[in-house]
Formats: structure tokens, sequence, C-alpha cells
């Protein structure tokens, strides 16, 4: 048995068609096709039934995969050791981000760390927190920045900042006129909201739902981005929440419909996951402490109440 073959196994595993994965680890489908016939030989089980189409694991193959995905990712941390005894910062680092996160964390801390860091080649990737947590499984990414808490087994969580909720109240709206908010002023029903899929609906949910009943019928009018939501507010068909870094980056004119909330201002909390394996540790920790640098002066809040980003679930305090 060899990690090369564990390695093909893997790619299989997850194309579901041997010439896709052979193509994957740069090999011809005849050699990776005789390295697993190989595999399976020496240890007399079947790992994959190539009677299926797409190609399935048989029950035993799905232990095999588990435990190679495991084989794999020990033997990746021998180069971990070796470039942490050099203090070598670089090669190839995989990152995930979300949409919600991703144009404004970003271009605040890339520039500073590309430039501490000129070995590290990032590699990143704008997407939902479901498709985070399955590349971070199948080892596609090395880390991730998420709102959290997620609470998921096998993935560490390493809090970056604290994100508070701002109201986006267009002067037309009968609430433009209060000062700070409460949570019982809102409406659910009344919200502009993202589409599904971004963890940032689902926290806006959860943080209104406990002061009022709503109806998900009633929530029509969502959009991919802040920016349309605002756009639409504007245009006077309602109010919205927003990220408070996103505010930063409004026009002078709309600044003057944000409205913040009264202490403890309801805020989410964005982290840097990754596996517990904890490979490339190094490169980890300074993503983690360029970000802390560049965030500590754009956020100062510290009274806030953490708001879960996992839908139906209760608020957490922090």
């Amino acid at each position: 048995m060899t990690i090369t073959q564990l390695h093909y196994v893997l790619a299989v595993a997850e194309h579901k068609n041997f010439t896709k994965a052979a193509q994957k680890v740069f090999v011809t489908q005849p050699t990776l096709s005789m390295q697993i016939q190989k595999l399976e030989e020496e240890l007399e089980v079947t790992i994959f039934d190539r009677s299926k189409k797409p190609i399935q694991l048989t029950e035993v193959g799905e232990k095999i995969v588990q435990q190679a995905r495991n084989i794999v990712n020990e033997s990746d941390r021998i180069q971990d050791i070796v470039d942490q005894q050099k203090g070598f910062i670089g090669g190839v680092f995989r990152l995930g981000v979300i949409p919600t996160v991703m144009p404004t964390l970003l271009p605040m801390f890339i520039g500073h760390f590309m430039k501490k860091y000129p070995k590290v080649k990032l590699k990143i990737e704008e997407l939902h927190t479901e498709a985070i947590l399955e590349k971070l499984k199948e080892g596609h990414l090395d880390a991730a920045i998420a709102a959290t808490p997620l609470k998921i087994e096998g993935i560490k969580e390493n809090a970056l900042y604290y994100e508070p909720f701002v109201a986006y109240i267009p002067e037309s709206h009968p609430l433009s006129g209060m000062g700070k908010l409460e949570v019982n002023d809102l409406d659910i029903n009344e919200l502009l909201l993202l589409e599904d899929g971004h963890c940032f609906k689902d926290g806006i949910i959860n943080l209104c739902k406990a002061s009022r009943e709503y109806d998900e019928d009633q929530l029509q009018l969502e959009s991919g981005s802040f920016e349309t939501l605002v756009k639409l507010a504007n245009e006077g068909l309602g109010m919205t929440l927003l990220p408070y870094l996103h505010t930063l980056d409004l026009h002078e004119s709309e600044k003057k419909n944000l409205k913040m909330f009264k202490d403890p201002v309801p805020a989410r909390e964005v982290s840097l996951i990754y596996n517990r394996s904890e490979l490339k540790m190094q490169i980890i920790e300074a993503i983690r402490s360029t970000i802390a640098g560049v965030v500590k002066g754009a956020i100062t809040f510290q009274n806030v109440q953490i708001i879960s980003p996992l839908k139906r679930q209760k608020e957490l305090s922090h």
C-alpha cells in the first residue's frame, strides 16, 4: 500500500469517474486503474462498485476512503514539520471565503499579507458555508473565513472579529425618525433579505424570530448582494440590515440612513476555520495575525451579542 495509491482512491471517490480522477492526479487512466486494482487485490476487498454509473463506493470502500484522508493528511504533516523547523512560510494555500465577507475583508488584508509573505501562493474561492465545509472535509481547502459558531465535528474555529448588524432605513420608512434601535423594533416580514444560501440571511432570521413570528412565504424580495438591497430600500421597498464593514463603503448621502442598535449590539462572529489536523498552521497563523491587525482599527465594538449563522439556532452571548 502506498500514499500514491491512496491519493488515487480519494480522486476516484471525489469524481466518481476513473478518467476524470486520472486527469486530476496527472496520470493516465490505465495507470490509475491498475494501481487501485493492485490495492484492492492486496486488501482482498472491492473499494469501488464499477457496475454503477457514476461509480459508487462499496460499504467497506466508504471506511477505506475515510481512513485514506487521515493518512494523506498525516503524510502532508511531514512537510509541515520541515517547513516549521526552517521557519518557512510559503507554498500554495487554498482559502475559502463566504460572499458576505469577501468584498469587505479581502481588500483590507490581502495587500498587507502578500507583501509580508511573498512566498505564499493564495488561491481564494468565494463559497457559501455549506460548500466550504464540504471542501474542508475533502481536503480541497486549507482554511476558510466564515460566520460562526458552526460547531462542526473535526473543524476548529478561531474568531477573528465581531461585526455588528447595522440597520439601513431610508427616510420614507416609519422607523427613520427613531434613535438607536432595539431588536423588537424589527419586523422580519418587512425586511429586505439576501437570497437563500447566505448565512447572513439565517442570522437575521435568528435575530428577529425571538420577538416576532414570521411568514416565510412573505420573504419575496431577496437579492444576492447588499448593494442591491440598499438600492431597493432607497426605492421605498423596505429596510435592510448590513454587516458593519459594508457600511464603510456607502456613499455619504446613504450613510445618514444607517442606524445602530442599542447595547448589546447584535453581531456576527467571523472566524478562521480549518481542520483539526492543523496542517499549514504557520500560514493560518500568518493570515489570522494580518487580519487582526487591519480589522482592529475598523471595528472597536465590545458589548455585542453574537447571533448564530445556523438556521433556527438561538443567539449566543459574548
